[in-house]
C-alpha cells in the first residue's frame, strides 16, 4: 500500500501540519479514519494527559477499530485514537457535561452514547492515567513528519491563550 498523509490544522490559528497514517500498525483504525475525513471540531488541551490538543467527534467507522499499536505514553507527533462513552466524560472536572448532553441530548441519559477522541500529542513526557479510570490506552494511528515544531508552538499558545473558538481539524493532504 503507497504511503497516506493527512493535514491536521488549528484553522483559526492558520497552523498546519502533516502526518503520515500508520498502516501498516493499526490498520483498521487508519481505514476508519481515512475513510471519514475529513474530520474535526472544537479542540480542547489535555488536563491530566499533559502535552495533547484533542477534539471529540462522533462516532464514524461502521465498528470500533479494536486496540491496535496502543500506548500510554505516546511521543512527540502521535496521533491517537480513543473511544469514551458520556458517562465516562460527564463528570464536572472534565467540563464538557454540557457538550455531552447536547450530543446525546435527553436519551444520553436511557442509553450509553460513544464519542471519538482523536488527539496529537505534541511534545514528551506524555502518560495516559485518568484519576477517575486508570489507565487509558490510546490507539496511535499517525504520526507528525512535518511542522510539528509549529503546531506545538500553537498547542503552548492555546494551553496559555486558550481554545475557545478554535477547531481542530484532519483532512487529507
Amino acid at each position: 500500500m503507497a504511503e497516506r498523509f493527512l493535514e491536521v490544522s488549528l484553522d483559526k490559528r492558520g497552523v498546519r501540519c502533516t502526518a503520515k497514517l500508520l498502516d501498516d500498525r493499526a490498520p483498521v483504525t487508519c481505514a476508519a479514519v481515512w475513510n471519514a475525513l475529513p474530520l474535526g471540531g472544537d479542540v480542547y488541551h489535555a488536563k491530566y494527559a499533559r502535552n495533547e490538543i484533542y477534539t471529540l467527534i462522533p462516532p464514524f467507522a461502521p465498528e470500533e477499530p479494536p486496540l491496535e499499536n496502543p500506548t500510554i505514553t505516546p511521543i512527540p507527533g502521535d496521533l491517537c485514537y480513543f473511544t469514551f462513552s458520556d458517562t465516562q466524560l460527564s463528570t464536572s472536572s472534565y467540563g464538557y457535561e454540557a457538550a455531552a448532553e447536547s450530543r446525546g441530548g435527553q436519551a444520553a441519559h436511557a442509553t450509553r452514547r460513544t464519542v471519538v477522541d482523536l488527539a496529537l500529542f505534541y511534545e514528551r513526557n506524555n502518560l495516559l492515567i485518568n484519576g477517575d479510570a486508570g489507565w487509558v490506552p490510546g490507539i496511535v494511528w499517525g504520526t507528525v513528519v512535518e511542522g510539528l515544531d509549529e503546531m506545538a508552538e500553537a498547542c503552548q499558545d492555546l494551553w496559555r491563550a486558550g481554545a475557545l473558538g478554535e477547531s481542530l481539524n484532519f483532512r487529507r493532504a
